[in-house]
């Protein structure tokens, strides 16, 4: 018995070794088992892909050393193949996602309520596209549906309703590990079977919750597939995206989710369906803006309408007041009017180099004058988490916590104090304070505004919708309240911000793919455009993902592909 494995050696996963299997393990070997396998001197671990290979003529194989257990079925590998390809990832990388952190050897049974076993994937000489044809057959599904519903939305029963109408395993892919824990609760607590584990999920349990790497969960086959807030899956590979592509070849329905979806996803499975407007309203957070083009600037980052607000709806330790501030680059002001010092060419924030001023984004320069009164004095906006939270104490007379960390317990404080990250440590709140939202907006990405856009779904969710009486307030400073990010925030009306136009005349996402290539020297790839970003980056620009992505699958490593910092 020969089998094709992939090793666990990013470097090499990209190619197919061919191993025998001993007598004694037969049983054990399937289409995605993990093994081990001697390589080059040392045993590592891998993943079959094939069975009943056919090794090379003259080649003396080597036996696998060892069976660990159960891995990804034949229908993720194929999927993982597609992932390794559409975002230039290793397999092996890939691969690893999709397995369980701990060695499975046996599955448990299946609830009563489940009927009958899924089983085990044939034992039959198997190909699979890993490594080999990445891109695999064309998607058989329905097109996944697109809903858009505000922030103060209980998502529960839209879940309810697929896993009702569903004839195979659900998979529902949440934004955070916490989120996963509590909906998976709630389905219990209504007489769903959640799975608890991978090796659960492997055997074939009605539905499967969690996080990004749910996406990857170990069915054979979906029945169904719902994404959470699917804005907020994007950090090496889109989630979402992967848990479309594979209920498109499943054949199976796919719900999208999002308060505000990106401009991506509305171009690739919009238009989306959107609620009535006074409902979509009322799940918004009632926002209020703090306009600091003229306050005194010895009040700094803490306005009179902070304070106002910490007095009106004084937080508790279960319900603190929530401070946001974001340690990045220092902005340039006029110290004279206040305005924000941009360049007038693409919006982007300006740094002074000498006697200029010169835009980070495309290099325009222009003389030290502020472009809205003329005075040619500019101040730096910049402050410290630690320092601010001094103040916040000093000037509100209460008791401070700082959240700087993912693992940091969350001090037991009325107000609280940190970067965004604080609003992913808390679950309610009396108000969110963004202190400088400008930070957000102007942020060097193409994506500033979705994003600045998403943390304020957050704030939302952490006070609740304006039609809740009971509801809190979030609060923006800002020094540009006519930006639509913010004019949509107060409106409640998320379909206010459109940079379509934008993006097209500048061949952004989704009018072109963009990758990001680190090398000394400039690649040389076909059918592709390139040009510098510095220190040793490069943009590789392709009017699709078919071009961009096998343009940049010859080079081994150094690869972005949906880079956002461009």
């Amino acid at each position: 018995m020969v089998v094709g494995v992939v090793p666990d050696v990013p470097v090499v996963s990209r190619r197919r070794f061919d191993y025998t299997v001993p007598e004694r393990w037969r049983a054990e070997v399937r289409v995605g088992a993990r093994v081990r396998v001697p390589f080059h001197g040392r045993r590592v671990g891998g993943w079959v892909t094939a069975l009943g290979v056919e090794p090379p003529p003259g080649v003396r194989l080597q036996a696998i050393t060892g069976v660990s257990g159960h891995g990804p079925p034949p229908a993720v590998l194929d999927l993982a193949g597609w992932a390794s390809w559409r975002w230039a990832l290793a397999p092996a990388t890939v691969l690893r996602m999709a397995s369980p952190e701990r060695n499975v050897r046996h599955l448990p049974a299946l609830p009563p309520s489940s009927g009958t076993a899924v089983g085990t994937p044939e034992r039959d000489a198997v190909r699979t596209p890993l490594p080999g044809d990445e891109r695999g057959g064309p998607p058989s599904g329905p097109p996944p549906r697109l809903l858009r519903r505000p922030p103060a939305t209980d998502l529960l029963p839209l879940v309810l309703e697929v896993v009702g109408q569903a004839t195979g395993p659900v998979v529902v892919l949440v934004p955070a590990a916490g989120w996963a824990v509590r909906l998976a609760d709630r389905l219990r607590r209504r007489g769903v079977d959640v799975a608890r584990g991978w090796d659960e999920a492997a055997a074939g349990w009605p539905v499967v919750v969690g996080a990004r790497s749910v996406a990857w969960a170990p069915v054979p086959r979906l029945g169904a597939a719902v994404v959470l807030d699917c804005h907020d899956h994007t950090e090496r590979y889109d989630a979402a995206e992967v848990l479309a592509e594979r209920a498109a070849r499943d054949g199976a329905p796919c719900v999208l989710v999002s308060p505000c979806p990106t401009a991506v996803q509305v171009a690739r499975y919009g238009p989306a369906e959107v609620p009535e407007r006074s409902a979509e309203r009322s799940g918004w957070p009632a926002v209020t803006m703090a306009d600091r083009r003229g306050a005194d600037p010895r009040t700094g980052l803490l306005s009179e309408e902070l304070v106002a607000l910490a007095r009106r709806r004084p937080g508790t330790p279960e319900r603190p007041l929530v401070c946001v501030l974001n340690r990045t680059a220092p902005l340039l002001a006029c110290a004279a009017c206040g305005e924000l010092a941009r360049c007038d060419e693409c919006g982007r924030p300006v740094e002074e180099v000498g006697d200029e001023l010169v835009c980070g984004g495309c290099a325009t320069a222009r003389p030290v004058v502020c472009t809205a009164c003329g005075a040619t004095r500019l101040a730096v906006r910049r402050r410290s988490v630690s320092r601010l939270r001094g103040e916040l104490e000093a000037l509100l007379g209460v008791v401070v916590g700082e959240v700087w960390g993912p693992r940091q317990p969350v001090p037991a404080a009325p107000v609280l104090v940190g970067t965004e990250a604080v609003l992913h440590r808390v679950r309610h709140a009396a108000g969110v304070a963004f202190l400088d939202v400008d930070q957000h907006l102007l942020a060097p990405r193409y994506t500033a505004a979705e994003e600045t856009l998403a943390l304020l779904v957050r704030a939302g969710r952490l006070v609740g919708g304006r039609g809740d009486a009971t509801a809190g307030t979030v609060l923006v400073q800002t020094r540009l309240p006519d930006h639509t990010v913010l004019q949509a925030a107060v409106a409640g009306n998320p379909g206010l911000v459109t940079e379509l136009d934008v993006r097209r005349a500048l061949s952004l996402p989704p009018y072109a793919a963009l990758a990001v290539v680190r090398s000394a020297h400039r690649p040389a790839l076909e059918g592709v455009e390139v040009a510098p970003l510095g220190g040793e980056r490069w943009l590789v620009r392709a009017p699709d993902h078919a071009v961009l992505c096998d343009a940049v699958s010859v080079l081994h490593g150094g690869v972005q592909v949906d880079p956002t910092d461009v």
